[in-house]
């Protein structure tokens, strides 16, 4: 059994190897050869890879987070209760006028010391640290649900109430109408809006490296100060953050053809 297992390690390791995009043997530092950017001793490839890992890691992380948030909240900002409007729109307006870095540091500093004062309220004294990953997903979740909740409040309002009503004649529970009817033609309408908070929150993982996350500009940045070359790692870092956004236009465009599938077919 552990031969079995240590093949089957050795399989993953060479194939973890043989793809991987950065460092593998066809992979974009591997192609810098002996330089600043190659992987190995001999470079900083393998840093700068680990950084761009992370801030895909996180990008993706806060964005069903924050799509989920700000549904819930366009929920409650189209809602008859009036209590729930007021939420929405002080929630929205503060942290759309708040700056994102701002934001950053209070979730980052502030939640901890909240948890540590309630911590100490039930005697225990031991210093309590917050992930910064975890920081930078809350905070970039807030920031982003924020401006997502206007993009996907504006498509609801976009698509006509006769919708509701239909399904309702149809014998439809609320939660299907919104499944099967409104959901599909809500994508459709939102996808461009919500295409461009996807755009931004890539950039806006950027602030993280304040807080001590190493993602790209965080590894760049100690790169740039150790080998003194800052000029070639900020361009380095300025292509990888394009490559990704060239990446995402590309699926954003076939998100976009999938949900227009219907359209076309008529």
């Amino acid at each position: 059994m552990s031969g079995l297992l240590s093949a089957i390690g050795a399989l993953w390791a060479w194939v973890q190897y043989t793809f991987d995009p950065f460092c593998g043997p066809a992979g974009l530092f591997t192609l810098f050869g002996s330089t600043l950017a190659s992987c190995g001793p001999e470079g900083w490839g393998d840093e700068i890879a680990f950084g761009v890992k992370v801030t895909v890691t996180l990008s993706l992380a806060t964005l069903p987070v924050g799509l989920l948030m700000g549904f819930m909240i366009a929920l409650a900002m189209q809602s008859q209760d009036k209590i729930l409007r007021l939420a929405g729109g002080i929630y929205t307006t503060i942290f759309r006028g708040l700056p994102e870095l701002l934001t950053l540091f209070i979730v980052y500093y502030g939640l901890q010391m909240a948890i540590q004062a309630v911590l100490n309220a039930f005697g225990y004294d031991e210093r309590v640290e917050i992930n910064a990953f975890a920081s930078g997903m809350i905070a970039l979740s807030v920031v982003f649900s924020s401006y997502c909740s206007e993009v996907l409040l504006s498509a609801f309002r976009a698509i006509p109430q006769g919708q509701y009503e239909a399904g309702d004649a149809l014998g439809l529970h609320r939660g299907r109408t919104m499944r099967l009817v409104i959901l599909p033609q809500l994508i459709r309408i939102a996808l461009p809006g919500l295409g461009n908070l996807w755009m931004n929150l890539l950039k806006d993982t950027a602030l993280v490296s304040v807080i001590g996350l190493t993602d790209i500009l965080r590894q760049t940045g100690v790169a740039a100060k150790v080998s003194k070359e800052a000029f070639f790692f900020y361009v380095l870092a300025c292509g990888l953050y394009l490559g990704l956004a060239v990446l995402s236009s590309g699926g954003l465009s076939l998100i976009d053809r999938w949900s227009r599938r219907a359209e076309a077919r008529r």
